[in-house]
């Protein structure tokens, strides 16, 4: 009876807070939301294929590297330090290179690198967070073992894969929107870099602090990393919008888009009002559907402005136009 209230502690407190941070990213990409079904797939990635391999070929190799060197500390610390990052790293970028690769339409932005990134690794978090909550928690301390691991894992350092992996979408992104073929290549590897390198940072000052004390240096060192993450997101949020403003002129010129659904376009906040309307008239699918629309097309036309007809940006263009058109007279603003 205690194991199966262990495993399903475990499950529930490794599952359901990633789950709710999954929800949290996708409510921060405002303008263009990401297909659900493509970020189920690279979350179900994240928690069943990058952490069952990860799991296996990090103890493969801890158990070679012990009987290498006869140390359980210097196996820990190059499991940690060395190896983990790099598997770990590839293992979750792997699954935003597929979508880059197969879904290359639906990657339009520098924000879409980092949504899918961020949800594969919240994947793979879940997985680890249930895996540590019950064998270094619930099995050592029952409940209140699990409690703290819950603590340490969620609260302190919950967004620690996202941020990592965020690197590779970053790099992925960069490649995708850009002509030169010097920033296709050496964008991604950059991101890889990056990724590797703060997991190695925050695992290695992991190993090495030991105690309160070096809980609260980490924490700080992760926190400080998730800042400039999210000022970057804002950032990124802040062109979006930039783009979306400049695009959609002409549509207002060409009578696709009324003034006010310009306006309303060009504002996160204004078309969260103006859906939340839309759910009591009965027109919420119409609604979401036009101002996902005028997102797409502001990002078609960025595209084609930076890399001409590169999967045939006009005719795709033409046919988010004509769409709106038809969904415009049965829209508010």
């Amino acid at each position: 009876m205690d194991l199966l209230l262990g495993v399903l502690f475990s499950l529930f407190f490794g599952f359901v807070p990633m789950f709710l941070f999954a929800y949290l990213v996708y409510w921060t990409d405002r303008y263009e939301k990401e297909p659900l079904a493509l970020l189920g797939g690279v979350f179900l990635w994240g928690a069943v294929i990058a952490a069952g391999a990860a799991f296996l070929i990090n103890t493969i190799a801890g158990i070679g590297v012990y009987i290498f060197t006869n140390s359980e500390s210097l196996t820990e610390l190059s499991t940690g330090s060395a190896i983990a990052p790099v598997v770990e790293e590839l293992l979750k970028g792997f699954a935003v290179l597929l979508v880059f690769l197969f879904f290359r339409r639906e990657f339009d932005s520098i924000l879409d690198g980092i949504v899918y990134a961020a949800i594969a690794a919240l994947g793979f978090a879940a997985t680890e967070n249930a895996y540590y909550i019950f064998s270094y928690g619930f099995a050592e301390d029952g409940i209140a073992g699990g409690l703290f691991l819950v603590f340490v894992r969620v609260f302190l350092v919950g967004w620690q894969h996202p941020f990592y992996t965020a690197f590779i979408g970053i790099g992925l992104a960069l490649a995708r929107l850009n002509r030169s073929w010097a920033v296709r290549i050496l964008a991604p590897l950059a991101g890889l870099g990056l990724a590797i390198l703060t997991h190695s940072a925050h695992n290695t000052l992991a190993a090495l602090l030991q105690g309160e004390g070096g809980l609260f240096i980490g924490t700080i060192f992760d926190w400080s990393g998730w800042l400039v993450m999210f000022l970057f997101i804002l950032w990124a949020l802040y062109r979006e919008q930039r783009w979306i403003s400049t695009h959609l002129r002409e549509e207002v010129s060409l009578g696709i888009l009324t003034a006010k659904q310009y306006r309303t376009a060009c504002s996160a906040w204004a078309q969260t009002a103006v859906r939340t309307a839309a759910l009591f008239n009965g027109s919420y699918g119409r609604t979401r559907r036009f101002y996902q629309l005028t997102a797409e097309l502001a990002h078609k036309k960025e595209q084609r402005l930076k890399l001409g007809e590169e999967g045939g940006n006009t005719q795709i263009i033409e046919r988010l136009r004509g769409e709106l058109s038809s969904l415009s007279p049965q829209v508010p603003a």
